[in-house]
């Protein structure tokens, strides 16, 4: 995924798709929030670490550790910029 616009596209679609249905009232009020959680603390996570171990500026047992408050801002720039 070393690809900038493959990356935003993983990262937009399924928000667009849960926001869509929320939309069109096929999702509750708990659900939407219960799949919005898991998009920001686990979709999320994977996606960005994933990103990082492709571009080899983290090892890919280390992927977890984006979870961590903080750490995203750390690789700002290689994640959304480069």
């Amino acid at each position: 995924m070393k690809s900038l616009l493959t990356y935003y596209i993983l990262i937009l679609a399924p928000l667009a798709v849960l926001f869509a249905l929320k939309a069109s009232e096929l999702l509750g009020g708990s659900l939407f929030v219960t799949l919005l959680l898991a998009y920001a603390l686990l979709y999320r996570t994977y996606t960005d670490g994933k990103r990082l171990a492709d571009k080899n500026i983290i090892p890919y047992k280390d992927i977890w550790k984006i979870i961590i408050p903080g750490r995203r801002v750390k690789y700002f720039r290689d994640l959304y910029l480069k």
